[in-house]
């Protein structure tokens, strides 16, 4: 009888290791090939702020967003 308690609660353990693993690998994906922050959102910001953005500014900005957002994806991978 203890044994199959015991096998239970290492089971139970297993699974939400694992499902918290896959689910984050999910989500690192998805954040990636959908950023939260896209060009229009950008020019918006930039307009509320009293700035008239060019196409060049908003470029340069996604540029250096996803520049950082590589090196910390680096820098996780590293540790």
């Amino acid at each position: 009888m203890l044994w199959y308690i015991l096998i239970g609660v290492l089971c139970l353990l297993a699974g939400l290791a694992l499902g918290f693993f896959i689910a984050r690998r999910y989500m690192m994906t998805y954040l990636k090939k959908n950023p939260p922050i896209n060009e229009q959102m950008l020019q918006m910001m930039m307009a509320q702020m009293g700035m008239k953005p060019s196409q060049k500014k908003i470029n340069q900005m996604m540029n250096a967003m996803g520049k950082q957002q590589e090196k910390e994806a680096k820098t996780k991978k590293k540790k």
